[in-house]
């Protein structure tokens, strides 16, 4: 099952056609969304779904995961390709993070959901707790107005622009507070634009 795990599709085409990891990776993925999707539940009682969601994807993603692969070394141990192995698979974000997907499924099928949650939080609980402090599943609008609110520097104002077809609008954000103006966010929607404009934003008054 650990050998399976770690297979990647390049090496199964390459040794004749054995089985890869990818119907592990799918169980995997599942597994990971359920244990963090419910640890988030549990942690945070007062947050809605609009602040949960963008944690999650915080910590479910594929650098995230990546990065955690990193650490537990598993490129090291992948079955790749000569091909992708020497195009640099091994630290590869998408590969890794299938990869470890892949592992986790593989867990869960030998020992059992409670046994993969408990080796889930063990791995992500650090990569939870590093998202809260770089503000992840905090509405970056509000984050900045209360950031704003307790520099004295008043409310947040954003102006807007919008350009191209009506079929596929790109809009265009940008922060005022006490007069100066920040980076522009640009997005799909108004609020997403909002949203990447207050986020550079944020990052600029934190940093200063």
């Amino acid at each position: 099952m650990l050998e399976l795990s770690l297979t990647h599709r390049s090496y199964a085409y390459e040794s004749g056609g054995i089985p890869t990891n990818e119907r592990l990776e799918f169980l995997g993925d599942s597994v990971l969304g359920l244990v963090i999707t419910e640890e988030l539940y549990k942690r945070f009682p007062d947050l809605d779904e609009s602040r949960l969601s963008p944690l999650r994807s915080s910590v479910v993603n594929t650098k995230a995961l990546a990065d955690l692969a990193r650490t537990l070394d598993l490129g090291a141990h992948l079955r790749i390709g000569k091909g992708e192995e020497t195009t640099g698979g091994r630290d590869k974000n998408s590969i890794l993070a299938d990869s470890l997907e892949a592992l986790i499924g593989a867990i869960y099928l030998e020992h059992g959901l409670p046994v993969a949650q408990v080796k889930l939080l063990e791995w992500l609980t650090p990569v939870l707790n590093a998202a809260l402090v770089h503000g992840g599943g905090v509405d970056a609008k509000s984050a900045l107005q209360e950031l704003a609110a307790a520099r004295g520097l008043g409310v947040a104002e954003y102006e807007i622009s919008e350009s191209g077809p009506d079929h596929n609008k790109s809009f265009t954000a940008a922060v005022i507070i006490s007069g100066a103006k920040y980076q522009q966010g640009v997005g799909k929607s108004k609020r997403e634009a909002e949203q990447v404009a207050a986020r550079l934003a944020l990052d600029i008054l934190k940093a200063e």
